[in-house]
């Protein structure tokens, strides 16, 4: 411990008409008047109130000897000045949640320095607009395809370049590839082998009662579609039902109640590999489920014996032989996702399958072609190619793709804008995930003026 003994003179004001009776000597460096911190020492603080904000920030400065409550930590980040005006040429948009769902903000960033130049409330395009307002030297706005930033970048700076950033194009195309192959899953599996005909085949087994979840939907579909027929907006379905609005849309917009239910029916199982073992030994008579389980933990099972006893109880009595089992097909996700994926980077296993795949349905095979020949337009910057796509694409028998391809006419000076520069907002999405972090971390105390001074200082 280390104790400084510092003697100042103090100067009194021979003036009745100040308010200052006496001056006390300030020493450069080392005190500023009435703070009880050296600016050394506040520099020290900020900076730590900035990294770890409050509970967390007063933990390490503990450890460093200092004593000081998290309050303090959060009025010294607080009171951090503002910087002067900056000049940004190439700007990034985009929304982040305060509460999914409920409250939102919008994050601007300078795309040449990667650096937050400022957040605010709401994500609605007048707010925008009026901060692009203040600044008439923005070139390039590089954003999603929410309407409202397309509006506001409009309105505030028409002198602009607007961007449609290609990571949200590519997503956006990923959803409609989902809904096509999601359409077109009973091809996914490979045909089954016809069984020999011999009157000594096992009867197969009965089929076994629906899940719980899967009957709820349905019964939700049911309902939902019945409104619908009497002409009950979906906040008002929501309200009678007990369900989110967004939840209603979703039962209201599905094609049929097996679109619902295919994420659910496809759920891997943990003991979907070893299944053909299981129905083998079953059918050869072993009944023991705790002797099934110790043989299969064998073949490398990492699961509990509990499931194993879940998924043999539909073969117990009453209801037959197990079902000789082929290889599990490949779900919606998994073949959507080898689609979207550069053909290199398909392991043999995939490329295998889904080449089977695409053989046996001439649907899912155009909607490979029209990914790829999306992907080579993007990677390859060419969106003067982008009108002659989307007229391919739309006089296609392909629903969901067709109406991604609409959507692109709305907004096609931004996509094709998005297709042929450079631009993209991958500098705002990184900003967007340490937004996040800065908000989880901060629990309940992620008010916009102490967030805000985080996200813009803290490095």
């Amino acid at each position: 411990k280390v104790v400084i003994e510092l003697s100042v003179r103090r100067f009194r004001c021979v003036n009745g008409d100040c308010k200052a009776v006496t001056f006390a000597e300030q020493v450069s460096g080392l005190t500023t008047p009435h703070s009880r911190y050296t600016p050394l020492l506040r520099d020290m603080l900020t900076a730590i109130g900035l990294a770890l904000a409050g509970r967390a920030g007063v933990r390490l400065a503990g450890e460093l000897g200092i004593t000081v409550s998290r309050d303090v930590l959060l009025r010294l980040v607080r009171a951090i000045p503002e910087g002067g005006p900056t000049s940004i040429r190439i700007l990034g948009v985009d929304d982040f949640a305060f509460r999914r769902g409920h409250r939102y903000g919008t994050i601007l960033v300078d795309l040449e320095t990667h650096k937050p130049v400022d957040i605010f409330d709401g994500r609605d395009g007048e707010s925008l607009a009026a901060w692009l307002r203040q600044h008439p030297e923005v070139e390039v706005i590089c954003r999603d395809r929410a309407g409202g930033y397309a509006e506001g970048a409009r309105e505030g700076a028409p002198q602009a370049i607007q961007v449609a950033d290609r990571f949200h194009l590519w997503q956006n195309l990923g959803e409609a590839v989902e809904k096509t192959v999601n359409g077109h899953r009973v091809n996914l599996a490979e045909p089954s082998p016809e069984p020999p005909a011999s009157p000594e085949t096992p009867q197969v087994n009965q089929p076994f009662p629906e899940k719980k979840i899967v009957k709820r939907l349905r019964q939700n579909y049911a309902d939902v579609q019945e409104l619908r027929t009497q002409k009950l907006s979906h906040a008002a379905i929501g309200r009678k039902l007990g369900m989110h609005p967004a939840t209603v849309r979703k039962f209201s917009h599905a094609r049929s109640v097996d679109d619902l239910i295919a994420k659910t029916e496809q759920r891997a199982h943990i003991v979907d590999a070893y299944t053909g073992h299981l129905h083998r030994r079953w059918n050869e008579g072993e009944r023991n489920a705790t002797q099934l389980f110790r043989e299969i933990v064998e073949f490398g099972y990492k699961g509990g014996e509990l499931a194993v006893q879940r998924y043999l109880r539909r073969y117990r009595e009453g209801r037959g032989h197990a079902p000789q089992t082929g290889p599990k097909p490949p779900t919606v996700r998994e073949v959507t996702s080898w689609i979207m994926r550069h053909p290199e980077r398909l392991n043999a296993d995939m490329a295998t399958t889904l080449k089977q795949i695409l053989s046996r349905d001439p649907e899912l095979n155009r909607l490979a072609e029209h990914v790829r020949s999306f992907a080579v337009m993007m990677t390859e910057l060419g969106g003067g190619r982008l009108e002659e796509w989307i007229a391919m694409v739309e006089i296609d028998t392909l629903p969901a793709l067709a109406s991604f391809a609409r959507n692109l006419r709305r907004d096609l000076d931004a996509v094709r804008n998005g297709l042929t520069l450079a631009y993209n907002s991958g500098p705002v999405e990184g900003n967007n995930n340490r937004v996040k972090m800065l908000k989880r971390q901060m629990y309940g105390r992620a008010n916009l003026d102490l967030l805000r001074k985080r996200v813009l200082f803290a490095r």
